[in-house]
This record gives C-alpha cells, sequence and structure tokens, in this order.
C-alpha cells in the first residue's frame, strides 16, 4: 500500500504475507525456493516438492509447515 505523507508517498508491500515471504527466503539456501502449506496447496499439481521440518520463524507465534520446491511436474 501507499507508504508516506502528502508530498512524498511510496508504494511498498508489508504485513503478514511479505513478512513470512521474507522469512522463508532468509531460511532458503542458495538455489532453493521455499514456500508454506497455503501457497503449496495452490501449486502442488505442477510443482514436486518435499515437506521439511517446521520452521519457527521471527514474528510468528506458532511454527510454520514449508515445503523445498524441487521441480516442475511433467
Amino acid at each position: 500500500g501507499n507508504i508516506g505523507f502528502e508530498g512524498r508517498m511510496d508504494y511498498g508491500a508489508v504485513g503478514n504475507v511479505t513478512n513470512l515471504a521474507s522469512r522463508l527466503c532468509d531460511e532458503a539456501k542458495g538455489g532453493q525456493i521455499l514456500t508454506n502449506q497455503k501457497t503449496f496447496s495452490k501449486i502442488e499439481e505442477l510443482f514436486e516438492a518435499e515437506p521439511l521440518e517446521e520452521l519457527q520463524l521471527k514474528g510468528f507465534t506458532r511454527p510454520v509447515a514449508a515445503f523445498n520446491i524441487i521441480k516442475p511436474k511433467q
């Protein structure tokens, strides 16, 4: 959403989804793509993935179920 004041407005992504994406990126190793359960449920027919141990991420009170995206399904 818009951030700033009259005369100086910027646009930025904020909120839980943005924070979750950032934390998953922090946990990922080079070349690795991590996603959460909700997102994976939308793409599981398209991609092979392996479930990981639940991650305790900064800013989240409960552990997050994470998946490592391996490759597109053929």
